[in-house]
């Protein structure tokens, strides 16, 4: 049995709650999109123009990522990988209408057993791997791992973005961050007009014990140890942050 079946993620409720409720709580996700789509037409908008991307998203959930890189580019061909069944069925749902798809049920610990047994059941490679709010998931060696496992799976010249969050170089940033989270959901529910509260969620993340943020300087030295170049936190928002590399040769 994998880490990821004895966590609140194999519940369908949870992952359920986590799709209907993002919105309200991920802070300032529509801009985290946004930055993602510019990465994306700056770095790949090129190629897009010459053939089909291949993207892998890694810990797809409801496949939001992808469904923000079709705005941009309807044209890509994806693979979409996730742990829980409700997410990846969702993915599903909300892409049926795109042909040639990929939906994978597996956590990142099983693709990297499966790798080391000589199993790897992807045998592409891709233009752009993504991955939102999952990675954290995994302990320091299995994230480093997981960062080696992408760029063996990456072409010449592709890229890796990480939407994540981090955990802060000291104490006292880390308890600032939580707070101005807990701010920006207060302001958040009044501005959409929820009624259910969610400022409990900063405080329940730094407990859960489902949760392994790394530092953002350990996460980025991780990239670098495993041969990714311009390496670089592209966006930061308290704990919230983007970051990635690009495959040489």
């Amino acid at each position: 049995m994998s880490k990821f079946e004895k966590s609140e993620w194999a519940e369908d409720k949870h992952a359920k709650e986590f799709m209907e409720n993002a919105d309200i709580y991920i802070l300032e996700r529509k801009r985290l999109f946004e930055i993602l789509k510019s990465f994306y037409t700056h770095f790949l908008g090129e190629k897009a123009n010459q053939r089909p991307i291949k993207v892998l998203d890694l810990g797809c959930g409801d496949g939001a990522l992808t469904r923000e890189l079709l705005k941009k580019d309807p044209k890509i061909k994806a693979t979409l990988i996730d742990g829980s069944a409700e997410m990846l069925n969702n993915a599903r749902k909300q892409l049926e209408s795109y042909e040639g798809f990929i939906f994978i049920q597996k956590t990142f610990q099983e693709l990297l057993e499966d790798e080391s047994k000589g199993n790897d059941i992807i045998a592409d490679e891709f233009d752009f791997v993504i991955s939102s709010l999952a990675i954290h998931h995994l302990h320091t060696k299995e994230k480093e791992d997981l960062f080696g496992y992408i760029h063996e799976h990456l072409n010449s010249g592709g890229f890796f973005l990480n939407i994540e969050t981090v955990k802060a170089p000291t104490d006292e940033l880390e308890s600032w961050y939580r707070v101005l989270w807990g701010e920006w959901i207060q302001k958040n529910q009044i501005n959409m007009g929820v009624q259910e509260s969610f400022e409990y969620l900063p405080e329940q993340y730094k407990n859960n014990p489902d949760n392994h943020p790394d530092t953002l300087n350990i996460q980025l030295n991780a990239l670098k140890s495993v041969g990714f170049q311009q390496v670089d936190c592209y966006y930061k928002y308290g704990i919230f942050a983007i970051f990635g590399g690009e495959k040489y040769g």
